[in-house]
């Protein structure tokens, strides 16, 4: 049976493969549009367990807010090169999965993996595209906030996001995103020092003291000189307690108040590739 033009055009707009790929399929399926879709689908899942063990290390990092600021989700989606990273349908494709999570809420990544877009699950259609692209990829991170007002940023090139929310609503727009470009920017562990489990704390003084253990500091003074080095720890972990990256000689905390007393950060998400 011919393959018409026509045919080829409307499999390559269903599955974004290749031309010659849709037209074999075609060829392959004897004209049969839907086993030929089929056929697309498989060769993905193929190719896909031949490239399970190689490194994705590249991809694509976004976010965004919903309409009403109150919910905001990141997604990571990763491939092997930064060629298919700065792809534009690359980027479509994140994009769309960032909409789905906003639009569903998921509370997981499975659950993400599982929203159906365009009636088939977002996992299956990751899977699908490394057929179609040819390099491994992998939704491998999803984070969400839900809180009285969010801001979401992304850096520049898409390798690194934030998504940032507030006790309250109606947040300033510059103050906001001055929030989420520290979290960007500084990678804090928690909002507050009140907020990092103590597993992590008493991780830090260890390593303080053997640290000065090492520089020959006096065994008897190493708890109190690793309790000083922590305090400066916090300063530079907690969200809240950091220097504001644009005004040093104030905190994050110093610089909310400035704009609006009470203001506060709830919680935040960040996501920087190759970190």
């Amino acid at each position: 049976m011919s393959v018409t033009t026509a045919d080829v055009v409307k499999l390559r707009h269903a599955t974004g493969a290749g031309m010659m790929d849709c037209k074999n399929a075609l060829v392959e399926a004897e004209g049969n549009f839907d086993r030929a879709l089929e056929i697309i689908r498989e060769r993905g899942k193929l190719v896909a367990s031949k490239r399970a063990d190689r490194e994705a290390t590249e991809g694509c990092v976004l976010a965004k807010v919903s309409g009403d600021n109150k919910f905001g989700a990141l997604v990571v989606l990763n491939c092997e090169t930064d060629f298919v990273a700065k792809n534009e349908k690359f980027i479509a494709f994140t994009s769309q999965i960032l909409h789905a999570a906003l639009e569903s809420k998921p509370e997981t990544l499975e659950e993400l993996k599982n929203i159906l877009l365009d009636g088939r699950t977002i996992g299956d259609q990751v899977t699908e595209q490394v057929g179609i692209i040819g390099e491994k990829l992998d939704l491998s991170f999803y984070g969400k906030i839900k809180a009285e007002f969010v801001v979401a940023y992304i850096h520049p090139g898409n390798k690194l996001a934030s998504v940032v929310g507030f006790n309250r609503e109606g947040v300033d727009v510059q103050v906001g995103k001055d929030v989420a470009m520290q979290v960007a920017a500084m990678n804090p562990v928690a909002v507050s020092r009140e907020e990092i489990p103590q597993t992590v704390i008493d991780k830090e003084l260890e390593i303080a003291k053997e640290k000065f253990r090492n520089e020959g500091k006096p065994e008897a003074m190493l708890d109190k000189i690793a309790q000083g080095s922590l305090q400066k720890w916090f300063q530079e972990s907690a969200l809240l307690e950091q220097a504001f990256i644009k005004e040093g000689k104030i905190s994050v905390k110093q610089y909310l108040a400035q704009n609006d007393k009470g203001l506060t950060v709830t919680g935040f998400e960040r996501y920087a590739l190759g970190s």
